[in-house]
C-alpha cells in the first residue's frame, strides 16, 4: 500500500488562522492532497503566545485537538495542524530554541503521523522598556519590521491592553506611547510576535517540520506497507574511534510501525565510530 493510495485526491483540513498554509500546503500537495483552510476555525482557543489563553495540554495534545476540531467542523477525515514552543536551550539557557510539530490525523486509516523540527534559529525574545528609544533598539535586534512585535503594559502578567501584529514604525510608536501612559510603573513589556504570519523565521521551521512529516509519510513499514514507519528509540553507546569506549552518541535506532507493531533495529545510523572529542575519556 503506497502513500499515494492513502492520500491522493483527498481533502485535508489545515487547522490554522495564522497563514501557515503558505509553507505547509505546497508540500502536502506533492502527495495529491487538496488543502483547505476553514475560515471559521478559531485555533486561539487552544492557547495563545501572549498568554491570554493557556495552552491546552502538551504541544502534541494541543496540535491534535486543533486537528480534531477541524474534522468535527467540516466532517472530513483528514486534518493537519501545527504547534510551536519556545524555551531556553537545555545546555545554553540564555539562548532560545524553537520546537515545531506538524501533525497529520487520518481518521479513515486510523493514522497519526508527526513531523518535527528543533532549531536554534529563532528571534524569540522579550524585554521591559521605559521609552521609545529602547523599543526601537529591541525592534532592530529581533528583525523588525519583517518580524512583528507585541506591546503590553507593565508585564505579561498584568491585564493591560495587548497590541499585536506591530509591523510599522507608526504602530510601534502608538502602542509604546499608549502603554507607557497607562502603565503604573512607566514600564512596557515588548516581545516578538511568534504567530506564523508575523514571524518568517518561525515559518521556516514550520516548513522544515512539514518536510520531516513528508519524510515519515514516505517511510513504509516493511511488514504491512503503512506509512509512518519511524524511529521510536535511540540507543546510545557509539564507540570512540580512538579508545572504543562507549559514548553518549547513538549506536542504533529502533523503527516501529504504529499500525501492526512491527519493529526493526538499524545499527550505526550516523557512522560506526564517534569522534574522540565526544569521548569522556579521550576528551574529559
Amino acid at each position: 500500500m503506497k502513500n499515494q493510495q492513502l492520500f491522493s485526491n483527498r481533502v485535508a483540513i489545515l487547522a490554522t488562522m495564522h497563514q501557515k498554509e503558505i509553507v505547509i500546503a505546497p508540500l502536502l500537495e506533492q502527495l495529491g492532497i487538496k488543502v483547505i483552510v476553514p475560515p471559521d476555525l478559531n485555533t486561539d482557543i487552544f492557547g495563545t503566545f501572549t498568554r491570554e489563553i493557556k495552552r491546552v495540554g502538551t504541544q502534541i495534545e494541543a496540535a491534535r485537538l486543533k486537528a480534531e476540531k477541524a474534522l468535527a467542523l467540516t466532517g472530513e477525515t483528514l486534518a493537519i495542524a501545527s504547534e510551536g514552543t519556545f524555551c531556553p536551550y537545555p545546555s545554553l539557557p540564555y539562548i532560545s530554541s524553537n520546537r515545531e510539530i506538524v501533525i497529520l490525523l487520518d481518521k479513515e486509516n486510523e493514522l497519526e503521523i508527526i513531523g518535527e523540527e528543533f532549531s536554534l534559529e529563532t528571534n524569540h525574545n522579550f524585554q521591559l522598556i521605559q521609552n521609545i528609544e529602547e523599543a526601537y533598539k529591541f525592534a532592530t535586534k529581533v528583525g523588525f519590521p519583517e518580524h512583528g512585535l507585541i506591546v503590553i503594559s507593565d508585564s505579561p502578567k498584568d491585564s493591560g491592553e495587548i497590541f499585536k501584529g506591530i509591523i510599522t514604525d507608526k504602530q510601534l510608536e502608538e502602542a509604546v506611547y499608549f502603554a507607557l501612559k497607562n502603565s503604573p510603573n512607566k514600564k512596557v513589556h515588548i516581545e516578538t510576535d511568534m504567530r506564523g504570519m508575523y514571524n518568517p523565521t518561525r515559518m521556516k521551521n514550520i516548513e522544515k517540520a512539514t518536510r520531516n512529516l513528508l519524510k515519515k509519510i514516505n517511510s513504509f513499514c516493511p511488514s504491512c506497507g503503512i506509512p509512518g514507519f519511524e524511529i521510536t528509540q535511540r540507543i546510545k553507546g557509539l564507540p570512540c574511534a580512538s579508545c572504543y569506549t562507549p559514548t553518549l552518541l547513538t549506536r542504533a535506532v529502533k523503527y516501529q510501525c504504529q499500525k501492526c507493531g512491527f519493529s526493526q533495529e538499524e545499527s550505526f545510523p550516523d557512522g560506526k565510530y564517534a569522534d574522540p572529542r565526544e569521548c569522556m575519556y579521550c576528551n574529559p
